[in-house]
């Protein structure tokens, strides 16, 4: 009996990091207000579909394909040079359940050129800002996206933000105190009130 959990739809998120003053800087979409995700602040990305999948090649290589197929269709920006950065494994209670692998890429002189379907907003922003805009509660941001902006913001360019990466790092998702926190093996993020805190294993 094949396991249950190895079966979960894929996706592939890409992160494309630009450097800025502030150090680097992040392109950041908002999601429209209706479908998956609705008005929050994502990375570019979605599901593996088949044009995706190359016979026998690892899951990892479907979502990187993914990740940059999606991000050609909703920001209308090219990538290829990708760095594995995390492997997301959605709790048991999420209605909907996608494994996500995270993905850092530089960003090219091109302009973005968003979808109008799939793309409210779309803004170029360090890790600090986007996470005190959450903070102040002007953005929406999920666990997985606000902690890979709390973790960048240590990096103070492009280079060690890359150098940081290159092997997934698996965060496996636990969900406590009723949705008010959220638990992995790195550590909990207590989402119980805004700003949300997280404290390292």
């Amino acid at each position: 009996m094949s396991d249950p959990e190895e079966s979960l739809p894929v996706a592939g998120t890409v992160i494309l990091l630009r450097p800025a003053v502030s150090g680097i800087e992040v392109l950041l979409m908002r999601r429209p207000d209706r479908g998956s995700f609705a008005g929050a602040w994502v990375f570019p990305g979605g599901k593996v579909e088949d044009v995706d999948r190359r016979p026998g090649a690892p899951e990892i290589e479907d979502a990187r394909l993914a990740g940059i197929r999606e991000t050609f269709e909703e920001v209308g920006l090219d990538v290829d040079e990708l760095v594995v950065l995390s492997q997301w494994q959605p709790p048991r209670e999420a209605p909907t359940r996608i494994r996500t692998w995270f993905f850092l890429a530089t960003a090219s002189d091109q302009q973005p050129s968003p979808s109008v379907h799939e793309v409210s907003e779309i803004e170029w922003v360090s890790p600090a800002v986007a996470l005190e805009r959450h903070g102040a509660g002007a953005w929406v941001l999920f666990p997985p996206t606000w902690v890979t902006l709390h973790r960048l913001v240590a990096c103070d360019d492009v280079e060690s933000a890359l150098a940081s990466a290159g092997t997934a790092e698996f965060f496996q998702t636990r969900v406590q105190d009723a949705g008010r926190a959220f638990e992995w093996a790195q550590g909990r993020l207590d989402a119980s009130h805004l700003p949300w805190t997280f404290v390292s294993a």
